[in-house]
């Protein structure tokens, strides 16, 4: 292994399933999560040398998958057959309770109705553990400005819940 494949792999290679998650998120499709991360990892290494603080490795291959996913679905919005089938986590659903299951999907349905502009930092935050700073350097916007669709996000979300658990309770 060279170096240069050492210091990639140190670097970029523990966040393959963040990475995965959010390009789910994004594209709402299993087979265009796994070309984007494919594309942002080859961006990635052919661009390595460039990464001058490694700190940002993180931040900086997150960036390098919004701006592919972007490049390649700017005009074009991809459709959800079903929610049930969006997965965003890679883990083994035998580990979860049929409850736990549900609330899963219904969380996930939660936030697949979040506006963009919502779900975006929520996703980063959430998926990527970035912070309110490192979000509002990806996405070109203030920290308060993340900050608010941050607190948006949670209260459309708890409101999307509150209204499914009184559903729920219904039947």
């Amino acid at each position: 292994m060279s170096i240069k494949e050492r210091k990639f792999d140190a670097l970029l290679g523990i966040y393959y399933q963040d990475l995965y998650r959010f390009a789910y998120w994004l594209g709402k499709d299993e087979h265009m999560a796994k070309d984007l991360v494919q594309e942002a990892y080859l961006r990635a290494w052919r661009a390595i040398d460039s990464l001058k603080d490694e700190k940002a490795a993180k931040s900086w291959i997150f960036t390098i998958l919004r701006r592919e996913f972007a490049r390649q679905f700017e005009k074009k919005k991809p459709t959800i057959n079903s929610l049930d089938d969006m997965v965003i986590d890679i883990e083994d659903k035998s580990t979860h309770t049929p409850d736990e299951l549900m609330d899963i999907n219904i969380t996930r349905e939660a936030m697949a109705n979040l506006e963009t502009k919502y779900a975006e930092p929520l996703m980063l935050q959430v998926i990527g553990g970035f912070s309110c700073d490192e979000i509002a350097e990806q996405l070109n916007i203030s920290p308060s400005a993340v900050m608010t669709q941050l607190f948006r996000a949670r209260k459309q979300l708890t409101t999307h819940l509150n209204r499914e658990s009184k559903i729920g309770n219904k039947i």
